[in-house]
């Protein structure tokens, strides 16, 4: 059952009571303010801004647009989130940005709204750090757990899933996906969709194989890192064409849900895969 605009209304400035707000930041009257928020000095919050609760906001942020801030995430001092798009073809319309719960976001990062030509919605899920000076830009779709180290750049309509790590000054280009648990090396120039559980590094990115060190520090089982092992083997080293290796793949995959993912993201992709 939904809550009259009045109880709701009455909530919320119960909720914001509980915050500390500095007085040097403008906070407008019908943003949303979750319980146990900090609020540091200067911090700009707009009219459709929503924050959850125990939310730290440090000095000098700017949040706009309509932005969900999930619980728990801390946002460090100059970073700007819900802005306009750069994008040329942008016009106004009420797109959003979603943030999860218990981001870090870093000092100066940048995260763009969402526009009608990709979905409306630029999102970072969960339990996310994008370190100081990375950049999230339009309708990009962030999964669980992805690191962006500093200055880490995804132009628009980019898909990172769950767990993946960009490197250092790396570069997506539009359009792309970064596989799940992929490993992009730094200074990296992606302009294909980057392998799941792959090291991809370079500019142009080329795939070395398997993540082996993180498949390791992540705890998957020894069968499951032979599994993939052999099928980066039949795609990468064995001579066979993409077409042959995925059949060559698929008939030796066995359970492996990992591979049969390998193999899914790489006949669903529409830019390509770096090889």
């Amino acid at each position: 059952m939904s809550i009259p605009p009045h109880h709701s209304q009455g909530r919320s400035r119960r909720a914001r009571a509980s915050s500390l707000i500095h007085p040097t930041a403008v906070v407008s009257s019908r943003a949303e303010i979750g319980r146990n928020c900090f609020i540091g000095p200067y911090v700009i919050i707009g009219d459709e801004v929503k924050l959850g609760d125990g939310v730290r906001i440090e000095s000098h942020v700017v949040i706009d647009g309509r932005t969900t801030i999930g619980d728990e995430t801390h946002i460090y001092p100059f970073a700007s989130i819900g802005l306009a798009s750069q994008d040329l073809k942008y016009r106004g319309e009420p797109s959003e940005t979603r943030i999860g719960r218990r981001v870090r976001i870093r000092e100066f990062v940048t995260i763009h709204r969402g526009t009608e030509g990709g979905g409306m919605v630029t999102e970072v899920g969960d339990d996310c750090l994008l370190m100081a000076q990375a950049h999230v830009a339009h309708d990009c779709r962030l999964g669980r757990g992805v690191i962006m180290a500093n200055g880490a750049t995804l132009a628009g309509h980019v898909t990172v899933e769950d767990g993946a790590n960009i490197g250092a000054y790396s570069g997506v280009h539009q359009f792309c996906r970064v596989g799940r648990e992929a490993y992009i090396g730094g200074y990296s120039v992606v302009v294909k969709d980057a392998l799941p559980f792959a090291l991809t590094v370079g500019n142009r990115a080329r795939c070395y194989g398997l993540n082996l060190t993180g498949m390791k520090r992540r705890g998957y089982p020894a069968e499951t890192i032979r599994a993939l092992g052999h099928a980066f083997h039949l795609l990468l080293s064995a001579r066979l064409n993409t077409t042959q290796a995925l059949e060559a793949m698929r008939r030796d995959a066995g359970s492996c849900a990992e591979v049969h993912e390998l193999i899914r993201f790489i006949e669903t992709s529409e830019r390509g895969i770096t090889k």
